[in-house]
């Protein structure tokens, strides 16, 4: 066999190790070899949009979902990891609207419908195919013959199927209402696909009739049709329910006073002016109090005809003109500058959404269902989370979820754009068939079914479904949904599942951003409650924003991003999971540098010198499955075998339990600390070939799911070195499919685990004492002792001679333990009285350090005001000067000239 390279260099072996794991087909489920009764373990990649390459976020999701598919699937679950991609219809369609623009100089209404949106699939597939490769570079175990995308053929088939089904039960509606609109998009959004930005403009306070009222719109005046004060105000209890003229720059108009408790009796004067067509508490005041709505603002953003000289003005001209013109007439009482508030922009294109009554497509969240026992898809969507079916983590989110939830309004789920899922909906014109219609207008007749319906004079819907309508039934519509899936004869509610959608649903886990927690989980759950009647998963797990090194959000402007691709190029994709997956806890934001990423790839490193230093020891040597008793032939065998026991129990806990983080930290510890910091040292004396085999075993097969190529590469080289030395057949089994490891109890010694940590505390002393006595580490320290155990291997570890004498008469420093006392006589080494009066120097210092350090942190007025990063690093810097200050007075202590 060839000698192992010194380096581990992943660019020459991680496409050749994720071929063989393709090749093996042990990625798909159905080939694994297991009992007929294995539990399945599921989750769905959130498909990312093909609008783009995969950026961290996505990188983060594969690290943590792999990590899980991994370790179970060698737990001996039917392991499936399910890919795919999602057609994103506006954040694509925008993308491909630019890009036809720069390059063409054509807007999509150039090229019509049909054209635009064979540019827009050409597009896709090219973007579509590279998030593939990527997702494959990540190392990512996803069984590829089930990879699906959010708009093919059987997703399209899906979401029919769901909206007949839905209109069937008259959970869907088409009706009017005020709606988010991007005038720039010209598509409505869902609420929570609006983002808010602050912004300084004015507000402008402007007599009103018998009213002073504060606004920040004035232009909107033009629709207003009431004014509503808070009820109670003892200001205005004389005027509810009346009407006044109100003067404005086109005349005279009526508007009706309400009492509505959506006003803030402190906003302005108490008294707010109400325009039900272009503001959302506006309309909810007009609803309860039946008044008329007039929109003035069309869907270019421009004001309508119904304006007078203002028409065709943008929102922001007539704000200018109208303020101009109310102060010529003398209805502005004075305007304040610097007003701040929260400016509602469309998340995709930063346009400002303009909130204008539509005619859309709803789903109805509190309509009551019978197959959900009488409940609304809201109530029941809420009650999944409060008995726990569906578990979040971190626990804090069930709050943020059920919050959303009760204050959920109807779904508006159409779209005014171009790509995307069509409505199977038709309509045409026809003569109106109720008794009071007036003379000669017509209404629109509407047909819904899955194919065009029979007759002339039918058009079909041009609108596309909310892109989060066909994700929201990511879960199941990828595992045979509506194929798989019948209801139950007299059984309303129940389905009867059968292949995929049975073995596989519901799903394990969802891991996903807390960002989208209200905009793709919370639909998740109600589309899968009313397809199937069972929660689409039994755990959320949601990971927080990856900010750079400072702790501010990424973005290519300020050049703080970090292409996980490049870093993969750069460093190997176990450092980039390892990175993503160490120091990140579920919820919360985490910091990732390049400096970091390097780190991981040092343990990386570190696991390849591990088994070259193996290989070295011994000629022959070979991983080991098992191990007895009797092969534990010292103090060091049976501790490190012992503290393995620990370490797989500690590791399965944690990531049994979500904890990712603290499983590779216990993983590292023990390869870097135990293993290779402490027993090979030992072991370049103790020489035990059978449980480097052991330990090694054990420690490729914890650590892969972590990182997933190296030990396979190890774990590859190894079979292949064994095979070729006699040992075995040249048939490599896989590591990814080995059986994750189970402490032996038999194998854990506790008096092992005490007699060593005395051991090494008897040796981190000698070092300390080296390091503080700035002593060459090249010279040996002549020790004297009356008796020493492990005496050779103390030597070597400390870099000291013991002298066994029966009396000590030397003068030196004292360095005590279990069973042990060990003077070192350093005086020729060091100046003794200058050392102690250095020691003596240092532990005031330390002192003084640690008692003002105390005393900021215990300021209540600094930790309020003082910024994290800055408390954090004080605690810091605390903890080090108590860790520094204990080893100064343990040398001064044993000091004994």
């Amino acid at each position: 066999m060839p000698e192992i390279p010194k380096t581990y260099e992943p660019q020459k072996y991680e496409d050749k190790i994720y071929a063989l794991w393709e090749k093996s087909g042990k990625f798909n489920p159905d080939n694994l070899k297991l009992p007929k009764n294995a539990k399945s373990y599921t989750i769905v990649l959130p498909p990312p949009n093909i609008t783009d390459k995969l950026h961290l976020g996505h990188a983060s999701i594969i690290a943590i979902e792999d990590l899980l598919i991994r370790f179970h699937r060698m737990k001996g679950f039917r392991a499936l990891y399910l890919p795919g991609t999602d057609h994103a219809s506006i954040a694509t369609q925008n993308v491909v609207e630019k890009k036809l623009l720069k390059e063409q100089g054509l807007t999509r209404h150039d090229l019509g419908r049909e054209k635009f949106l064979k540019e827009v699939w050409k597009f896709l597939r090219v973007t579509q195919a590279t998030i593939l490769k990527q997702a494959r570079k990540m190392g990512g175990s996803f069984d590829w013959s089930r990879e699906a995308f959010t708009l093919d053929v059987e997703r399209k088939r899906a979401v029919t199927k769901m909206f007949l089904d839905m209109h069937k039960e008259g959970l869907v509606y088409r009706g009017k209402r005020i709606v988010n609109w991007c005038p720039r998009c010209k598509s409505t959004l869902a609420d929570d696909e609006v983002e808010y930005k602050e912004e300084i403009g004015k507000l402008y306070w402007i007599k009103y009739g018998p009213f002073v009222l504060a606004t920040s719109r004035p232009e909107t005046k033009l629709g207003d049709t009431a004014v509503a004060v808070y009820p109670g105000d003892k200001r205005y209890a004389k005027m509810v329910g009346k009407k006044f003229m109100i003067p404005g720059v086109l005349g005279e108009f009526e508007i009706t006073v309400v009492a509505d408790k959506a006003v803030d009796p402190k906003f302005g004067s108490g008294a707010i002016k109400v325009t039900p067509g272009h503001d959302f508490t506006d309309y909810a005041i007009a609803q309860r109090h039946n008044i008329a709505m007039k929109q003035i603002i069309d869907e270019d953003g421009k004001m309508m005809a119904n304006c007078g000289k203002y028409t065709g003005m943008t929102t922001l001209e007539a704000r200018k003109a109208i303020a101009a013109d109310m102060e010529k007439m003398g209805l502005i009482d004075h305007v304040e500058e610097g007003y701040k508030h929260n400016l509602a922009i469309c998340y995709r294109c930063g346009t400002t959404i303009e909130p204008i009554p539509s005619e859309q497509w709803f789903l109805a969240v509190d309509k009551k269902l019978k197959r959900l026992g009488g409940k609304s898809l809201k109530e029941k969507a809420l009650e999944v989370a409060k008995n726990g079916k569906i578990k979040f983590h971190p626990h804090r989110f069930t709050k943020r979820y059920a919050d959303w939830m009760s204050n959920l309004h109807d779904w508006c789920i159409s779209r005014q754009i171009w790509f995307g899922h069509e409505f199977p909906v038709w309509y045409r014109d026809s003569e109106p068939t109720y008794a009071k219609a007036p003379a000669g207008k017509q209404q629109k007749e509407i047909y819904v079914g899955e194919k065009a319906p029979r007759g002339k004079g039918w058009t079909k819907d041009p609108d596309t479904f909310d892109t989060w309508f066909s994700s929201g039934m990511w879960s199941f519509s990828t595992l045979g949904w509506p194929a798989c899936a019948k209801a139950s004869a007299g059984k309303p509610g129940k389905i009867i599942k059968t292949g995929d959608l049975a073995r596989f649903h519901p799903t394990q886990v969802l891991e996903t951003g807390y960002e989208i927690l209200t905009l793709w989980v919370s639909r998740m759950i109600m589309m899968s409650l009313f397809a199937l009647n069972e929660i689409p998963f039994e755990n959320v797990y949601l990971h927080g924003m990856v900010l750079d090194s400072l702790g501010k959000k990424m973005s290519k402007s300020k050049g703080n991003g970090i292409d996980p691709m490049d870093m993969i190029e750069k460093f190997g994709t176990d450092a980039v999971r390892l990175s993503l997956l160490i120091g990140s806890t579920p919820g919360n934001d985490m910091r990732l540098s390049e400096e970091k990423i390097a780190s991981f790839r040092n343990f990386v490193t570190k696991l390849w010198n591990i088994y070259r230093y193996c290989n070295h020891a011994d000629s022959k040597f070979s991983l080991v499955e098992k191990i007895n008793k009797k092969d534990l032939k010292s103090l060091s065998d049976r501790w490190l075998v012992s503290q393995l026991q620990k370490t797989i129990e500690e590791i399965t806990r944690n990531l049994n339990e979500y904890k990712f983080s603290m499983a590779g930290e216990a993983l590292e510890k023990f390869i870097w600390n135990d293993f290779a910091d402490w027993y090979l040292e030992i072991n370049k004396i103790e020489k035990n070939s059978k449980v480097l085999g052991y330990v090694l075993d054990k420690i490729l097969k914890l650590s892969h799911p972590f990182a997933p190529f190296v030990t396979e590469k190890i774990w590859q080289d190894s079979s292949a070195r064994h095979s070729f030395s006699g040992g075995g057949s040249s048939v490599h089994k896989i590591l990814m499919v080995e059986k994750w490891p189970v402490a032996d109890k038999k194998l854990l010694d506790k008096k092992s685990q005490v007699d060593f940590a005395h051991f090494q505390q008897t040796v981190t002393k000698i070092r300390n004492i080296r390091t503080n006595y700035h002593i060459d580490p090249g010279k040996t320290i002549q020790v004297f002792a009356k008796k020493a155990e492990n005496k050779e291997v103390i030597e070597k570890l400390a870099r000291i001679k013991i002298d066994v004498v029966s009396k000590i008469n030397a003068k030196g420093i004292v360095v005590a333990g279990k069973n042990i006392k060990l003077t070192l006589a350093i005086s020729d080494l060091i100046d003794v009285e200058k050392e102690k009066a250095r020691l003596e120097k240092e532990i005031a210092n330390l002192k003084s350090l640690v008692t003002k350090t105390e005393a900021l942190l215990s300021n209540k007025n600094f930790v309020k005001s003082a910024p994290k990063e800055i408390i954090l690093v004080n605690q810091t810097k605390l903890k080090e000067y108590g860790e520094k200050l204990k080893i100064q007075q343990e040398l001064l202590k044993n000091c004994t000239y």
